[in-house]
């Protein structure tokens, strides 16, 4: 695939390991931003350098906003969805609803999961 195709730069942006699990965790709750502590505890077996380059690249794809709190010590790195982001929670909820439908003929699923 080319670098220009859309299937190929959209795979390469939330197709790495922990990419949509971030994007899930940045959705879900009442509160619209998350501390990158935060996400670092929800997301238990993520290291902190996985962690810091999926967010960088999330940012860089406008899938995520960052927002420094200088104001107290020390300094808080806050995240949330951009409306690209919100946006993209819609793909994988289909995603969802597609291995549900398709989950009761998988051999490899338990019927409770």
């Amino acid at each position: 695939m080319r670098e220009k195709c859309a299937i190929y730069n959209a795979a390469n942006l939330i197709g790495k390991r922990w990419t949509i699990l971030i994007l899930i965790e940045l959705y879900k709750g009442r509160s619209e931003w998350k501390r990158y502590s935060e996400l670092k505890k929800r997301l238990q077996n993520i290291t902190p350098k996985i962690l810091s380059l999926r967010l960088k690249e999330l940012v860089k794809g406008n899938l995520v906003e960052k927002k420094m709190e200088t104001d107290c010590m020390p300094v808080q790195s806050k995240y949330r969805l951009t409306k690209r982001g919100k946006d993209f929670m819609e793909v994988i909820k289909v995603i969802k609803r597609w291995n549900l439908r398709w989950k009761k003929g998988d051999k490899f699923c338990k019927d409770n999961d």
